[in-house]
């Protein structure tokens, strides 16, 4: 099972999508641009795959607010034919500057920039209300990338975000990372699971450590810079101590 702490964050997630509406006051959102809002299902919590899955929810009325979208989100740049950015213009109202320089080259030829001015405010409203309940957790789900297009709508709408962007970019998540890809250092695991192991391995298939957990609780190991390769399943991911490990 995961984290017991992640249930809460689902209440506090469910919160985030009726108050994604406040992203508007932050003048980044499509309501500031005078876009209307489309229906959707309410938002999922980023979590381990080896989460029991839940149950889809249904689709929301035309008046609740919409989900921050999941993986299967368009991708952060447009494919196919784009609107040039000088005719990047809402239905009513007016794009700030730094809205048009998140839309340039992410606007599909005849959809409304406003719907995807709102999928990147959303991926910023999850991020949001998530930090507040774990940072951890947050880190993990851009990590694993659980919330999709993030370093593109942090770094044109939400820049106070950056800090766990960065931070991702030194997350091990689960699976096998050999070579340059490690870095030595100590490194906590953020939201495990009830099976989580890791094994640290040397030159030539040595072990050098090895654990599990079985507590769903945070726990700490250090790869130290003889190591090769490290192995986790079931932790989610693991975060730096300090800006690198």
């Amino acid at each position: 099972m995961r984290n017991p702490f992640l249930a809460g964050a689902a209440v506090v997630m469910t919160v985030a999508a009726l108050a994604a509406c406040g992203s508007s006051a932050d003048g980044n959102g499509p309501a500031a641009a005078g876009a209307q809002r489309p229906a959707a299902s309410g938002p999922s919590v980023p979590g381990p795959s080896a989460a029991t899955p839940t149950p889809a929810a249904p689709t929301a009325p035309a008046t609740e607010e919409p989900a921050v979208p999941g993986p299967s989100a368009p991708p952060a740049k447009a494919e196919g034919p784009r609107t040039p950015s000088g005719e990047i213009t809402p239905a009513t109202g007016t794009f700030t500057k730094r809205q048009k320089e998140y839309l340039a080259d992410r606007v599909p030829k005849g959809m409304d920039p406003a719907a995807v001015l709102q999928t990147g405010q959303e991926t910023c409203d999850k991020l949001r209300y998530l930090v507040k309940a774990d940072r951890d957790t947050a880190v993990g789900a851009i990590a694993t990338q659980e919330i999709p297009d993030v370093p593109a709508a942090v770094a044109g709408l939400c820049p106070q975000h950056q800090d766990l962007v960065d931070e991702a970019a030194y997350t091990y998540v689960d699976g096998a990372h050999t070579g340059k890809a490690l870095r030595p250092g100590v490194y906590r695991s953020a939201s495990p699971t009830t099976h989580c192991s890791w094994q640290i391995e040397g030159a030539g298939g040595k072990e050098l450590a090895s654990g599990t957990s079985d507590t769903g609780k945070s726990r700490k190991i250090t790869i130290p810079k003889s190591a090769r390769t490290f192995t986790s399943t079931g932790c989610y991911a693991w975060l730096p101590e300090g800006a690198k490990g």
